[in-house]
């Protein structure tokens, strides 16, 4: 057997069927979608969420729920996350964002227990659990809380 020998099983490659190629093809003038109508025309058809002029589900169903648009949204800030910055640091909000640790803007900064610490460092935070202030100060940093 050669390379120019080989090819598919009988029956396995079929020709795509043309519509709409004259009258001989079997399916000419009318392309096989009947004579007029909505699925008839080009482009016609409903789209896969339409349920016949019944009400649609999403309007059937109770809504639910609240979204506070006032609510406040922390980054946090973990113990383990301050180890790039070197010894008696004054870390705040805005180093934090050139640093990185930030990537967007969110309402505070909230200091977690998550890691140890073994340099003392001065943290300005809106909010920190009290492990990660006890951390801290065990440390010998100290932790400063912002008003909002």
């Amino acid at each position: 057997m050669r390379l120019e020998d080989l090819a598919p099983a009988p029956g396995a490659r079929k020709k795509k069927k043309r519509v709409g190629r004259g009258s001989g093809s079997g399916l000419g003038k009318t392309a096989g979608r009947g004579t007029k109508g909505q699925n008839s025309r080009s482009g016609g058809g409903v789209p896969p969420w339409f349920e016949g002029g019944q009400m649609p589900l999403q309007r059937r169903v109770p809504k639910r729920g609240f979204s506070n648009p006032f609510r406040k949204i922390y980054a946090v800030l973990n113990i383990e996350d301050l180890a790039r910055f070197p010894e008696y640091s004054e870390i705040g909000p805005e180093l934090l964002e050139q640093a990185g640790v930030m990537k967007r803007k969110f309402s505070g900064v909230k200091l977690l227990a998550e890691g140890e610490i073994d340099r003392p460092v001065s943290v300005r935070v809106h909010k920190a659990s009290a492990a990660a202030v006890e951390k801290i100060t065990a440390a010998g940093g100290r932790v400063e809380l912002i008003d909002n």
